[in-house]
C-alpha cells in the first residue's frame, strides 16, 4: 500500500481539520505529553503557497494550551539552517505578543524541524534544545524562585523559552525501538507497517493513501515527486562532479609529493640537479627549493 509523502501531506492535507489527529499524534509522540490542536495558523512564517520546486514546507499550530508549534521540513542542504530555526522561533514570538502586552503572556513556542541532510557533525536522528543557564563558578542551574513558580504556573526557566526538536530522517537506521521511531519509519520510507502502534499513525495510514487522492492533487503530487527525483539527481550529479575533482586534487598531490621525496633522495645522494629535475619531472627552481 503506498502512502503519501509527509513532506508534501503537511503543505496540503494535513492542514485539514479533519486530518488533526495525525499531527497531534506525531507531536505527541515527539514531545512526551498529549498535544491537541486547536488551528492551523497563518503567519508571515509559513505562507502558504504553490512553491512545489522549493522545499521550504511550514505548519503553524496552535494547541488548545495556547502553545505554538511550528513544523518545517526541509529536503535541500542550507549551511545556515540552524540561524532559521533561531529566525523561526524568535518571530513567532514577536509576532504573537501585542504591543504593551505583559512579557509573561508570551506563548511557548515548540520549533520543530525534519531534515533530509546532513546537518552539523552528529550521529544521533532526533536532537533536542532546551534554554537553561549554568553558573561560571559553582556549574549550578539557574532556578525559578517559589514565587516565580506560582505566579507563571511553570517550574522551570526552559519552560518560558523555545524549545528545539530537530529530526535527522537520514540517519535513522530503520530499527523501530519504541513509537517515535515508528514515526522517524514512516517520515524516511513513506510506509506504516501493520503493527505500528503509535499515536497518529493508524489515521495517517487510512487517510495518506496514494489511492484517496483527487485527480488533482495525484497530478499536483506527481508533479511534486518528479521536482524531488530531479532535484535529488541534480544533488547525486553534484556531489559525484565534487568527489571526483577531490580525488584528481588528491591524485596530483600525492604524485607531486613522491616527485618531491624521490628529489630530495637524489640531492641528498648528490645528483647533479639538471639530472634530478629531468629524472623526476620538477623544475629545476623547485628541485633547488627542496
Amino acid at each position: 500500500m503506498k502512502h503519501i509523502r509527509f513532506d508534501w501531506a503537511i503543505k496540503k492535507i494535513l492542514r485539514d481539520k479533519a486530518n488533526h489527529a495525525i499531527l497531534e499524534g506525531f507531536i505527541s509522540e515527539l514531545l512526551q505529553q498529549s498535544i491537541k490542536i486547536e488551528s492551523i495558523l497563518e503567519s508571515e512564517s509559513n505562507p502558504l503557497r504553490e512553491e512545489n520546486k522549493f522545499n521550504r514546507v511550514d505548519i503553524l499550530a496552535r494547541s488548545t494550551e495556547g502553545k505554538l508549534l511550528l513544523i518545517e521540513v526541509q529536503n535541500s542542504t542550507e549551511q545556515d539552517y540552524f540561524h532559521r530555526m533561531l529566525y523561526g522561533a524568535s518571530t513567532l514570538i514577536a509576532e504573537y505578543l501585542n504591543r504593551g502586552e505583559p512579557y509573561q503572556n508570551i506563548k511557548k513556542v515548540y520549533s520543530i524541524h525534519i531534515v533530509y541532510f546532513s546537518l552539523g557533525r552528529g550521529q544521533d536522528y532526533i536532537y533536542q534544545g532546551r534554554q537553561e543557564f549554568r553558573g561560571w563558578h559553582l556549574n549550578d542551574r539557574l532556578e525559578l524562585s517559589s514565587t516565580q513558580q506560582e505566579l507563571f504556573n511553570i517550574k522551570k526557566i526552559s519552560e518560558i523559552f523555545p524549545e528545539y526538536y530537530l529530526l535527522k530522517v537520514n540517519n535513522f537506521d530503520d530499527q523501530t525501538k519504541d513509537s517515535i521511531d515508528e514515526w522517524l519509519y514512516f517520515l524516511k520510507n513513506s510506509e506504516i507497517k501493520d503493527e505500528f502502534s503509535a499515536q497518529g499513525l493508524a489515521e495517517a495510514k487510512e487517510r495518506l493513501r496514494e489511492e484517496y487522492l483527487s485527480d488533482e492533487e495525484r497530478a499536483t503530487y506527481q508533479r511534486y515527486l518528479k521536482d524531488k527525483q530531479y532535484e535529488n539527481s541534480m544533488m547525486s550529479t553534484a556531489r559525484a562532479e565534487a568527489e571526483l575533482m577531490g580525488w584528481k586534487r588528491g591524485k596530483q598531490e600525492g604524485e607531486q609529493e613522491e616527485k618531491q621525496s624521490i628529489a630530495k633522495a637524489m640531492k641528498k645522494a648528490g645528483s647533479p640537479m639538471e639530472f634530478i629535475a629531468q629524472v623526476t619531472g620538477l623544475s629545476l627552481d623547485d628541485v633547488e627549493a627542496l
